[in-house]
């Protein structure tokens, strides 16, 4: 399976050389990309000299924008699947076998932190607002998730082509709506249990209050979802494509 790690950096000098040091130990360099998401800071320099792809934004246009920017390279090279990477280094590389190991049963596969084994630790606050937002998902998808948060997740050859066109770009909206988005389109969804670590340096991309802010609108989003036009259903499309190309 052709697989493509890409990694949303936003002024991240000071983690993402460990980041692609690590992970050069458990996937090729050649097939990982780096979207430099309009930093500041020295982050393209450090990325370019690992010997990396690096896709430059002129402006930060945030983590959607750099996966839609991803998932369109990923596309034209005919990748299979897509992982998302953290250039914080929160998500450990060697849970990568696992996640992809899910390819194939399912279109998404979720590194869930909250999952049985995954063991992670948040603020009661903030894990009651996760919960509050999975339990919603879950109940959209008909499937039972935990972390529907986590950025740390591999998308497979359908959820390439339908992410390569349509990609939500507001805060929450790449990990949130988009499971959202390839649910409606008739893709299926599932979370393995992993283990992060705290943030290696650099700040959060949203304050605690925006952040607040934000998850009433996906909550919002959620309620509305039923009614939002959406793009053509990429599983059916595909099982007409077949029947009309069978003999």
């Amino acid at each position: 399976m052709k697989t493509l790690i890409a990694i949303p950096a936003f002024n991240e000098e000071e983690s993402i050389g460990a980041v692609l040091a690590d992970l050069a130990s458990h996937h090729p360099l050649e097939h990982v990309i780096v979207i430099d998401d309009g930093s500041r800071d020295a982050t393209f320099d450090i990325a370019h000299a690992a010997g990396v792809r690096v896709i430059r934004h002129a402006i930060n246009l945030g983590v959607g924008g750099a996966m839609g920017s991803a998932f369109k390279f990923a596309a034209r090279n005919q990748y299979d699947a897509v992982v998302q990477l953290d250039a914080d280094g929160q998500h450990r590389p060697e849970f990568l076998s696992t996640l992809l190991e899910g390819i194939g049963r399912t279109d998404i596969v979720i590194g869930s932190r909250f999952a049985a084994g995954g063991g992670f630790r948040s603020t009661w606050a903030r894990r009651n607002v996760q919960r509050v937002i999975a339990w919603t998902v879950s109940a959209y998808t008909r499937t039972r998730l935990t972390d529907v948060t986590s950025g740390f997740r591999v998308s497979g050859p359908d959820a390439i082509r339908l992410f390569s066109e349509h990609y939500p770009v507001e805060y929450l909206g790449d990990t949130v709506e988009s499971l959202v988005l390839a649910s409606r389109q008739g893709l299926t969804i599932s979370e393995v249990p992993v283990i992060m670590n705290e943030r290696a340096g650099g700040l959060p991309s949203q304050s605690i209050v925006r952040a607040t802010l934000y998850t009433g609108r996906i909550l919002l989003i959620l309620v509305l979802a039923a009614f939002r036009s959406a793009p053509p259903n990429v599983t059916a499309m595909k099982k007409r494509v077949k029947r009309e190309s069978a003999p």
